[in-house]
């Protein structure tokens, strides 16, 4: 029952990803290819949600989490190389995949096998990520 707010949001977002059509490969390639703006409203408005999100949150700070934890946003360095390197990446990904971590989970809710495949290699990243994070600059 802990869990549930949990699983209730996921649900919400997942069927906000496949009702906006955040989740179609068609989408992210015309995009991809600058042919609709559809995307990017998403995009806007994900954004300017969650700088609002992130202010409320920074400002009201005695807000806890469901297990009654303190909410704490540590601040980050401000080093750009980094950011670059990891939305090159990022992007890279999202552009040859065509989905990125959000829609895939939506899509394998959905039944989507290709999707699934996706997730196996997001998976595989991550993991591959923790193997060599050491020698990584962060």
């Amino acid at each position: 029952m802990r869990l549930l707010p949990y699983f209730l949001t996921g649900l919400a977002f997942g069927f906000v990803m496949i009702k906006s059509e955040a989740a179609s490969w068609y989408r992210i390639m015309e995009m991809f290819h600058f042919q609709s703006a559809h995307m990017f409203g998403i995009l806007a408005s994900a954004i300017a949600t969650a700088s609002i999100g992130v202010l409320l949150l920074k400002r009201y700070s005695r807000l806890l989490t469901l297990d009654g934890e303190a909410i704490v946003i540590p601040q980050k360095a401000a080093g750009r190389t980094n950011y670059l390197v990891g939305g090159f990446i990022f992007g890279l990904g999202w552009g040859v995949i065509g989905l990125c971590p959000g829609p895939i989970f939506s899509l394998v809710g959905m039944g989507s096998i290709g999707a699934l495949a996706a997730l196996a290699g997001a998976l595989h990243g991550t993991w591959l990520y923790g193997c060599v994070r050491k020698w990584l600059p962060h």
